[in-house]
């Protein structure tokens, strides 16, 4: 499959020249930026920074790792994989995958003995989360020693080796050495719908500032987090009672519920709701209600799932939660109402229309626009013409518009998703904050501009590479550093293979904008952006300085501070 259209389906293009042109999904510009080359084979987002291949885009707008996307897209390619894989690896052996849910069932039994002597841990759970041991039992919530080794020591007595624990997902590597996966952390088993431990969701117990709240098991061999839903082998047979089932966005949510009766509780393990976790669903019922938080994420990944349900053939109906953030909340203040919120959830795509209603102004033009641009790409994807019909006039009677000019703008061209409103993805990307989008922007096209034109390399010969962000962008400067003459030989740009996508979005920068200015333009170009990227550099150590200045033990450290502070002044002045 090309890369465009690939990318087609989610950002609508436009041929420019050799390249394509679409609006970022990755903020709300109003000028296109977004470039797709289908030369180069990348893509690059010019208001966010981003870019990389046809992999890279798909991971980041469906959430999903890189396995799971390269079946997704042999599946539309209509590529069959198991014809590539030899009979070694065509599955996995069942020997290594009973050993690892063994090692599994061991490791929760572990925790929750190990819960029971944490008296930090049983607190939480009892008292400030409020869980009964009866449910502490039941869902086999346990806590994980801090001291690194504990769990890998365990298991060694049992008879696993460290090559069984880590294809588990219990263990990790640093410094060569195995240490524990999971550490001073709440333990909650992630099942699958027969009840066999496959992965856990791990809490942090104490809070500490650079780690994460939750992190979850890895993909091993038995667990694929696209595939889990949490809570599956304890409500399933309430939700083929009650014949619907309730999807919030936390194992915390689920809990709760179940611990307050409502049994029909589920949630997606860590991850953005996939079409495979829905499918998982319809084994069970064809009538799902949605709770995912209020805030602009958790609306953001609402919108998300109507086109995926809608694909997968499930009713999907929103529930909107007042007077609390969460479920779990919600189950605190009282029980009644989070049952009574589940009973009068809304149909997903009215949900969407009242959604947009309070975001937009229907009066204006640009606000009908926005309006019909946001809703119908949902309306077109309803099976029923009656259903469909239905819709249409109403965004026609919202927006004051006649039916036919509603109709005649669905039936126009394909309407896209509109792809700002998928979750961004926990695989490729985090979020970026303008600072940091703005100082990548100054070292990538001062490099694209010193890679494309050998002539400019003088400039970048005093630069310390400590100007430029690790990894990457580093990397080439060094590479043109000690490659003055540099012009394209392959044999010189070996080492410029393992940076290969991020030179093509250099290049594809270049050309962009870059390419018809004189070689005096340009150089006046890269000087101003060499100032603006030391000028950058030297506010953010600045920064870290001051911070560091705060809380200097004694005179001698601040004097050493302040020393730093003075060179950096000179960096500007000499710069």
């Amino acid at each position: 499959m090309a890369i465009e259209d690939v990318i087609g389906e989610y950002v609508q293009l436009k041929r420019a020249g050799r390249n394509f042109k679409g609006f970022s999904p990755f903020s709300n510009e109003k000028t296109a930026s977004f470039i797709v080359s289908p030369e180069k084979q990348i893509w690059h987002d010019f208001s966010s920074g981003r870019g990389g291949d046809m992999f890279s885009f798909v991971m980041e707008v469906e959430g999903q790792d890189f396995k799971a996307t390269l079946e997704m897209l042999a599946r539309k390619a209509g590529v069959d994989l198991e014809q590539f894989r030899t009979s070694t690896t065509n599955r996995v052996s069942a020997d290594l995958k009973n050993r690892a849910l063994e090692a599994l069932d061991l490791a929760a039994k572990f925790y929750q003995k190990q819960l029971t002597a944490n008296r930090p841990a049983l607190e939480y759970l009892l008292g400030e989360r409020k869980f009964s041991k009866q449910t502490v039992l039941a869902w086999r919530l346990g806590y994980s020693p801090n001291n690194g080794r504990a769990l890998i020591d365990f298991l060694t007595k049992q008879g696993f080796t460290t090559d069984e624990m880590k294809r588990a997902g219990l263990t990790t590597e640093r410094a060569r050495r195995p240490l524990d996966m999971f550490r001073g952390r709440i333990m909650i088993p992630l099942s699958d719908s027969r009840g066999q431990i496959i992965g856990f969701t791990a809490r942090l117990l104490e809070d500490e500032p650079d780690a994460p709240k939750y992190i979850n098991t890895a993909q091993t061999v038995i667990y694929d987090k696209s595939r889990n839903v949490f809570g599956l082998d304890l409500a399933k047979e309430a939700i083929r009672k009650k014949s619907f089932v309730v999807v919030v966005e936390g194992n915390m949510d689920v809990i709760a519920s179940h611990q307050a009766g409502i049994t029909n509780v589920v949630a997606s393990a860590g991850t953005a709701m996939t079409e495979q976790h829905l499918k998982e669903l319809k084994r069970f019922t064809g009538d799902v209600r949605l709770s995912f938080d209020a805030d602009r994420a958790g609306i953001a990944a609402t919108e998300r799932v109507i086109p995926l349900a809608q694909k997968s053939g499930v009713a999907l109906r929103i529930i909107t939660i007042k007077d609390a953030k969460d479920p779990d909340e919600l189950v605190q203040k009282d029980a009644k109402a989070w049952e009574a919120a589940i009973e009068n959830a809304v149909y997903a795509a009215d949900w969407l229309i009242e959604n947009y209603k309070s975001q937009l102004d229907l009066k204006s033009a640009a606000g009908k626009t926005a309006f019909t641009d946001a809703l119908l790409p949902t309306i077109k994807r309803l099976s029923d013409p009656v259903e469909q019909e239905h819709y249409l006039k109403l965004i026609a009677k919202e927006t004051d518009s006649s039916f036919e000019a509603v109709k005649a703008k669905l039936d126009s061209k394909p309407l896209e998703l509109i792809a700002t409103r998928l979750k961004k993805p926990k695989v490729a990307f985090g979020p970026l904050d303008a600072a940091t989008i703005e100082y990548r922007r100054f070292q990538d096209h001062l490099l694209a501009m010193v890679l494309m034109q050998p002539k400019l390399r003088d400039l970048i010969a005093d630069c310390s590479e400590k100007y430029f962000t690790d990894g990457e962008p580093r990397e080439l400067l060094k590479f043109l550093q000690a490659n003055q003459d540099f012009s394209g030989d392959p044999k010189l740009a070996e080492p410029l293979q393992a940076i290969g996508d991020y030179v093509k979005i250099i290049m594809l920068q270049f050309e962009e904008v870059y390419q018809n200015l004189s070689l005096a333009d340009l150089r006046e170009q890269a000087i101003s952006l060499k100032h603006r990227l030391i000028d950058r550099y030297v506010k953010i150590q600045k920064h870290k300085l001051a911070s560091a200045m705060k809380t200097a033990a004694n005179d001698d450290e601040m004097k050493s501070l302040v020393q730093k502070a003075d060179k950096l002044n000179e960096l500007l002045i000499n710069k």
